[in-house]
């Protein structure tokens, strides 16, 4: 059966992303050490549709954030010798080259606390390497967590921030910046003062303005979307003034602010595992067990096998129009927790959840005829809860 297309490129972009983010990896362990790579505690990842206000509002955004380092462009990050000689020589900029130069600026000191990453991502693989990143610093954090350097590796904190506006708004600002431009050049050219503003194409043609936008929303803000259930995720209305984006951003950060855990907080229970890493190969370790128990266990798994064939299969027969039944045993065999683990591990593998609890039940035997003490022996008697899928034999008129 062939994948939709849609997931076919989802899965490519994976390996894309994969392959190249351990590249860039790989030369940045080799030029700097594996012990000095230290990227930002809090990195704002800002994107936004043409004419959104990237610019004009992230000084607001890093005082909101307490972000002192000067922001991260991607556009002038890309003007740098380096790969202007690449462009200069014609050859293309690759994601790897976007990659690396972005994650080796964002090791230099000066954004140790936090820094705004204007531009980036983009794409869905340049998405895929900022999770990557993010799973490399929680494990270079774990790695270093108990040695003298464990401060220096801090929790990351990962945002992304949407700046949003509609078509609309966006073309009607793309339009307004350009002439705006224009306006400026004249006087400049007249006056002999001041430096000429580059402008764009999209700036002073509707169709040109239109054509980005819609790269915005199909390429772009799909991608960003992607990473909305892993990070925190910003989605601001920047259709309105800039007082109304400004109070926006204020009340977007106010709530997320709220519900975040501070670090010690999160450091005392970061040792609780995620139900994602229970479950993450839990088909090929409950394999791995049962082959375990029939090759080591022999005798005591064939005896449980019996035991759920004569004592839990009538049980479940019995209620397969319910799709929930109680097993109640006491067998002497079960006082070993490897026959209880045995009991779930065969039952999941057949498809059904189970769960198992230890009643005590303290049974009168005598009372002592001296000091008239109940005298009580215990039994033993384990509770399996067992659910699996039933089967509707009515349907609603």
């Amino acid at each position: 059966m062939s994948l939709p297309a849609d997931e076919k490129n989802a899965d490519l972009d994976l390996k894309n992303s994969e392959q190249l983010f351990n590249v860039v990896w790989g030369h940045l362990e080799r030029d700097f050490g594996r012990e000095n790579l230290r990227f930002p505690k809090e990195i704002m990842w800002l994107g936004g549709a043409p004419g959104a206000g990237k610019g004009t509002n992230t000084p607001f955004i890093m005082r909101e954030r307490s972000i002192t380092a000067q922001p991260i462009v991607m556009s002038s990050l890309l003007e740098t010798p380096e790969m202007r000689s690449l462009i200069d020589n014609g050859q293309l900029v690759s994601d790897r080259d976007v990659v690396e130069i972005m994650l080796r600026e964002l090791l230099k000191p000066e954004y140790e606390s936090g820094v705004v990453v204007d531009g980036f991502p983009r794409t869905a693989v340049q998405c895929g390497v900022v999770r990557m990143l993010y799973r490399k610093m929680m494990e270079l954090r774990s790695e270093f967590f108990d040695t003298p350097q464990g401060d220096l590796f801090r929790r990351p904190i990962f945002r992304i921030t949407v700046l949003y506006v509609t078509e609309q708004v966006s073309i009607e600002r793309q339009l307004k910046r350009g002439r705006e431009v224009e306006d400026y050049n004249h006087r400049v050219r007249e006056s002999g003062e001041g430096t000429l503003i580059p402008q764009r194409a999209t700036d002073v043609c509707i169709e040109h303005a239109k054509e980005r936008y819609r790269i915005f929303r199909e390429q772009t803000f799909d991608a960003l979307q992607r990473l909305r259930d892993t990070f925190h995720y910003h989605f601001v209305d920047a259709n309105g003034s800039l007082e109304t984006v400004e109070r926006n951003i204020m009340r977007e950060f106010h709530y997320q602010s709220s519900v975040e855990l501070a670090e010690d907080t999160y450091d005392s229970i970061r040792n609780i595992p995620l139900p994602s890493t229970l479950t993450e190969h839990a088909r090929q370790e409950l394999v791995r067990r049962l082959d375990r128990y029939r090759h080591r266990h022999s005798s005591l798994f064939a005896r449980i096998v019996n035991l759920i064939e004569t004592r839990f299969v009538p049980l479940l027969r019995r209620h397969a129009l319910t799709g929930h039944a109680m097993v109640r045993i006491e067998d002497a065999d079960l006082e070993q927790d490897l026959a209880i683990d045995m009991v779930i591990d065969v039952l999941s593998e057949r498809g059904f959840q189970a769960t198992a609890v230890c009643d005590y039940q303290h049974i009168p035997i005598r009372i002592d005829s001296e000091t008239g003490t109940i005298i009580s022996a215990t039994r033993k008697v384990w509770s399996f809860e067992v659910g699996f899928k039933s089967t509707r034999i009515r349907r609603e008129e």
